[in-house]
């Protein structure tokens, strides 16, 4: 079945998209990390990520952190209530959320989704130089779950952040 039938047959099914969804706009993912000053140095340094916004919460023992692939030039808002409507409109934010005293435990802290029982698989950036991207991150000693070489599917990478959840690599251009 082509991609069309496919999405005549679901608007059949679902009725289609509700206008009053017209302005919903996929805005971000959360991921815990167990230490955050590890997971922000990858997400800035390996894949680009800005840190657009940080939310501390001290009785709750947590912070959160947003992040965001910005084109080049982007200004963040200053003024608190600015920057937050500003991010609420901005797709594909990541926030990575760091509970205290995670840092301090031995071993994995959280399950990546991928290992039994699976649930959660993985988010996906999506890069305009797909071999050169990838020998970045090996020049880098990013850890690979999957490498442009390996098994059927060579138009894709996986690479993994240090809480072990999977980043896929795809060409968009």
């Amino acid at each position: 079945m082509s991609l069309t039938e496919i999405r005549h047959q679901y608007r059949e099914a679902t009725a289609g998209r509700s206008a009053d969804t017209s302005g919903f706009v996929f805005n971000h993912t959360m991921l815990r990390v167990k230490d955050s000053d590890k997971s922000l140095a990858f997400y800035n340094s390996v894949l680009g990520y800005e840190l657009i916004d940080v939310r501390d919460f001290p009785e709750a023992e947590f912070t959160l952190f947003f992040l965001a692939l910005l084109p080049e030039g982007t200004q963040v808002p200053e003024d608190d209530d600015e920057r937050r409507r500003w991010m609420a409109g901005l797709p594909g934010v990541l926030e990575l959320t760091h509970n205290y005293g995670t840092e301090k435990e031995e071993g994995a802290v959280y399950h990546n989704g991928n290992a039994e029982p699976q649930g959660f698989g993985h988010i996906c950036v999506s890069v305009p130089d797909l071999e050169g991207a990838c020998q970045r991150f090996e020049e880098q000693g990013v850890t690979f779950q999957k490498r442009l070489s390996d098994g059927r599917m060579k138009t894709l990478a996986f690479i993994k952040d240090p809480d072990d959840y999977w980043i896929e690599i795809i060409s968009n251009s």
